[in-house]
Protein backbone atom coordinates (compact mmCIF):
# COMPACT_ATOMS: atom_id res chain seq x y z
CA UNK A 1 0.00 0.00 0.00
CA UNK A 2 1.45 3.04 -0.77
CA UNK A 3 2.03 6.01 1.79
CA UNK A 4 0.27 8.55 -0.53
CA UNK A 5 -2.02 8.18 -2.89
CA UNK A 6 -3.22 11.26 -5.12
CA UNK A 7 -6.13 11.34 -7.99
CA UNK A 8 -7.25 14.25 -10.07
CA UNK A 9 -6.00 16.55 -7.67
CA UNK A 10 -7.02 20.10 -8.67
CA UNK A 11 -6.54 23.49 -6.71
CA UNK A 12 -7.90 26.76 -8.12
CA UNK A 13 -7.94 30.39 -6.90
CA UNK A 14 -10.76 32.57 -7.70
CA UNK A 15 -8.79 35.88 -8.99
CA UNK A 16 -10.83 38.92 -10.56
CA UNK A 17 -10.70 38.25 -13.61
CA UNK A 18 -10.05 34.18 -14.40
CA UNK A 19 -9.61 30.90 -12.30
CA UNK A 20 -5.94 30.14 -11.68
CA UNK A 21 -5.48 26.33 -11.80
CA UNK A 22 -2.60 26.00 -9.33
CA UNK A 23 -2.74 22.36 -9.62
CA UNK A 24 -4.34 21.19 -13.20
CA UNK A 25 -4.83 17.31 -12.67
CA UNK A 26 -2.16 15.93 -10.84
CA UNK A 27 -2.32 12.19 -9.89
CA UNK A 28 0.37 10.36 -7.69
CA UNK A 29 1.75 7.73 -5.91
CA UNK A 30 4.29 7.59 -3.09
CA UNK A 31 5.67 4.39 -1.33
CA UNK A 32 6.83 4.52 1.78
CA UNK A 33 10.89 4.98 2.29
CA UNK A 34 10.66 7.08 -1.53
CA UNK A 35 12.86 10.56 -1.38
CA UNK A 36 11.06 12.44 -3.87
CA UNK A 37 12.24 15.89 -5.18
CA UNK A 38 9.61 18.39 -7.23
CA UNK A 39 11.01 20.60 -9.46
CA UNK A 40 9.49 23.52 -11.92
CA UNK A 41 9.74 27.03 -12.54
CA UNK A 42 8.20 29.21 -9.98
CA UNK A 43 4.42 29.56 -10.13
CA UNK A 44 4.30 25.52 -11.82
CA UNK A 45 2.54 24.39 -8.72
CA UNK A 46 5.21 22.34 -6.80
CA UNK A 47 4.77 24.32 -3.47
CA UNK A 48 0.63 23.97 -3.52
CA UNK A 49 0.62 20.42 -4.57
CA UNK A 50 2.94 20.15 -1.21
CA UNK A 51 1.11 22.60 0.85
CA UNK A 52 -2.02 20.43 0.12
CA UNK A 53 -0.12 16.80 0.71
CA UNK A 54 0.69 18.60 4.45
CA UNK A 55 -2.94 19.59 4.86
CA UNK A 56 -2.45 22.98 4.85
CA UNK A 57 -4.38 23.80 2.01
CA UNK A 58 -7.10 21.95 0.44
CA UNK A 59 -7.87 21.23 -2.57
CA UNK A 60 -10.44 22.08 -4.90
CA UNK A 61 -10.80 18.55 -6.21
CA UNK A 62 -9.51 14.63 -6.77
CA UNK A 63 -8.87 12.16 -3.88
CA UNK A 64 -5.92 11.98 -1.39
CA UNK A 65 -5.09 9.30 1.11
CA UNK A 66 -2.47 8.76 3.04
CA UNK A 67 -1.26 5.29 4.46
CA UNK A 68 -4.91 3.99 3.50
CA UNK A 69 -6.91 5.94 5.06
CA UNK A 70 -8.96 9.57 3.26
CA UNK A 71 -7.06 13.11 4.41
CA UNK A 72 -9.35 15.87 5.60
CA UNK A 73 -10.10 19.39 4.31
CA UNK A 74 -11.74 21.86 4.95
CA UNK A 75 -12.00 21.06 8.51
CA UNK A 76 -9.48 23.11 10.00
CA UNK A 77 -9.44 20.99 13.37
CA UNK A 78 -9.19 17.35 11.41
CA UNK A 79 -6.39 18.82 9.16
CA UNK A 80 -4.37 20.16 12.47
CA UNK A 81 -4.49 16.85 13.99
CA UNK A 82 -3.54 14.79 10.64
CA UNK A 83 -0.28 17.38 10.37
CA UNK A 84 1.08 16.61 13.92
CA UNK A 85 0.17 13.20 13.52
CA UNK A 86 2.27 12.30 10.53
CA UNK A 87 3.99 15.28 9.08
CA UNK A 88 7.19 16.91 9.24
CA UNK A 89 8.33 20.46 7.95
CA UNK A 90 11.32 21.43 7.35
CA UNK A 91 11.05 25.48 5.62
CA UNK A 92 13.82 27.76 4.20
CA UNK A 93 14.23 30.48 7.01
CA UNK A 94 14.70 27.96 9.96
CA UNK A 95 11.92 29.04 12.12
CA UNK A 96 13.89 28.04 15.21
CA UNK A 97 12.69 30.00 18.19
CA UNK A 98 15.61 32.38 18.80
CA UNK A 99 15.30 32.35 22.87
CA UNK A 100 15.58 28.63 23.20
CA UNK A 101 17.96 26.61 23.01
CA UNK A 102 19.01 23.93 20.14
CA UNK A 103 18.10 21.07 22.75
CA UNK A 104 14.63 23.32 24.06
CA UNK A 105 13.65 23.80 20.32
CA UNK A 106 13.30 19.82 20.27
CA UNK A 107 12.06 19.57 23.09
CA UNK A 108 8.96 21.81 22.42
CA UNK A 109 8.06 20.36 19.19
CA UNK A 110 8.15 17.02 21.54
CA UNK A 111 5.77 18.58 24.22
CA UNK A 112 3.72 20.24 21.23
CA UNK A 113 3.08 16.70 19.50
CA UNK A 114 2.07 15.12 22.91
CA UNK A 115 5.19 13.97 25.11
CA UNK A 116 8.64 15.16 25.86
CA UNK A 117 11.50 12.91 25.22
CA UNK A 118 15.12 14.25 26.32
CA UNK A 119 16.94 11.16 25.41
CA UNK A 120 15.26 10.75 21.79
CA UNK A 121 16.17 14.75 21.26
CA UNK A 122 19.81 13.79 21.93
CA UNK A 123 19.95 10.91 19.75
CA UNK A 124 18.30 12.83 17.00
CA UNK A 125 20.95 15.97 17.35
CA UNK A 126 23.74 13.52 17.37
CA UNK A 127 22.07 11.89 14.18
CA UNK A 128 22.38 15.46 12.67
CA UNK A 129 26.02 16.15 14.36
CA UNK A 130 24.73 18.29 17.03
CA UNK A 131 25.26 16.71 20.01
CA UNK A 132 28.14 19.20 20.87
CA UNK A 133 25.74 22.31 20.32
CA UNK A 134 22.58 21.60 22.49
CA UNK A 135 23.08 24.65 25.04
CA UNK A 136 23.80 26.97 22.24
CA UNK A 137 20.98 29.71 20.69
CA UNK A 138 20.40 29.59 17.26
CA UNK A 139 22.46 32.63 16.78
CA UNK A 140 25.14 31.72 18.33
CA UNK A 141 25.14 28.86 15.53
CA UNK A 142 25.59 29.19 11.70
CA UNK A 143 23.25 29.20 8.97
CA UNK A 144 23.40 25.28 8.00
CA UNK A 145 23.74 24.35 12.08
CA UNK A 146 20.29 25.67 12.18
CA UNK A 147 18.85 24.09 9.29
CA UNK A 148 20.27 21.04 10.73
CA UNK A 149 18.67 21.82 13.78
CA UNK A 150 14.86 22.63 11.74
CA UNK A 151 15.66 18.30 10.24
CA UNK A 152 16.14 17.35 13.58
CA UNK A 153 13.05 18.99 15.30
CA UNK A 154 10.71 18.28 12.57
CA UNK A 155 12.02 14.11 13.62
CA UNK A 156 11.23 15.12 17.10
CA UNK A 157 7.19 14.42 16.74
CA UNK A 158 8.21 10.60 14.91
CA UNK A 159 6.11 11.86 11.66
CA UNK A 160 5.15 9.33 9.09
CA UNK A 161 6.43 11.70 5.90
CA UNK A 162 9.38 14.84 5.76
CA UNK A 163 8.32 17.79 3.84
CA UNK A 164 10.74 20.29 2.78
CA UNK A 165 9.95 23.96 0.97
CA UNK A 166 13.24 25.23 -0.36
CA UNK A 167 14.92 24.10 2.48
CA UNK A 168 18.52 25.07 1.06
CA UNK A 169 17.36 28.22 -0.36
CA UNK A 170 19.50 29.83 1.96
CA UNK A 171 22.72 28.00 2.28
CA UNK A 172 25.88 28.31 -0.07
CA UNK A 173 26.55 25.05 -2.57
CA UNK A 174 29.28 23.18 0.59
CA UNK A 175 26.89 23.95 3.26
CA UNK A 176 23.24 22.37 1.20
CA UNK A 177 25.53 19.39 0.14
CA UNK A 178 26.45 19.28 4.01
CA UNK A 179 22.61 19.80 5.21
CA UNK A 180 21.03 17.40 2.32
CA UNK A 181 23.46 14.26 3.55
CA UNK A 182 22.45 14.54 7.15
CA UNK A 183 19.40 14.56 5.74
CA UNK A 184 18.93 11.22 3.46
CA UNK A 185 21.28 9.95 6.45
CA UNK A 186 18.70 10.94 8.91
CA UNK A 187 15.77 9.74 6.80
CA UNK A 188 16.98 6.51 5.93
CA UNK A 189 17.65 5.74 9.66
CA UNK A 190 14.32 6.69 10.77
CA UNK A 191 12.46 5.17 7.75
CA UNK A 192 10.65 8.32 6.73
CA UNK A 193 9.35 9.43 3.36
CA UNK A 194 10.42 12.75 1.71
CA UNK A 195 9.04 14.76 -0.83
CA UNK A 196 11.36 18.25 -0.81
CA UNK A 197 10.34 20.99 -3.14
CA UNK A 198 13.70 22.81 -5.01
CA UNK A 199 14.33 24.88 -7.99
CA UNK A 200 17.91 23.61 -7.60
CA UNK A 201 18.96 20.37 -10.00
CA UNK A 202 21.82 19.44 -7.90
CA UNK A 203 19.19 18.47 -5.45
CA UNK A 204 18.29 15.56 -7.84
CA UNK A 205 21.17 13.75 -6.50
CA UNK A 206 20.07 13.23 -3.15
CA UNK A 207 16.12 11.74 -4.34
CA UNK A 208 15.32 8.47 -5.47
CA UNK A 209 12.57 9.95 -7.86
CA UNK A 210 12.02 13.46 -9.70
CA UNK A 211 8.86 14.51 -10.30
CA UNK A 212 8.77 17.70 -12.80
CA UNK A 213 5.57 20.49 -12.67
CA UNK A 214 4.49 22.71 -15.17
CA UNK A 215 1.51 24.89 -15.37
CA UNK A 216 -0.13 23.23 -12.59
CA UNK A 217 0.31 19.39 -14.60
CA UNK A 218 2.97 16.46 -13.88
CA UNK A 219 5.19 16.79 -17.06
CA UNK A 220 7.89 14.45 -15.99
CA UNK A 221 8.32 11.41 -13.07
CA UNK A 222 11.23 9.35 -13.30
CA UNK A 223 13.34 6.96 -11.17
CA UNK A 224 16.86 8.25 -10.32
CA UNK A 225 18.74 4.78 -9.60
CA UNK A 226 19.42 5.93 -6.67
Amino acid sequence: MPIIDIQGMERHYEMASEVVKALDGVSITVEKGERIVLLGPSGSGKTTLLNCVAALDSPTKGTYDFDGKTVPRLKSEEMTTFRRENIGYVFQFFNLLQDLTVLENLLLIQELSGGRDKKRALELLKLVGLEDEIDRFPAEISGGQQQRVAIARSLAKSPKLLLGDELTGNLDSNTSSMVMEVLVKACETEEITTIMVTHDEKLTKYATRVIRLDSGKIISDEPTGN
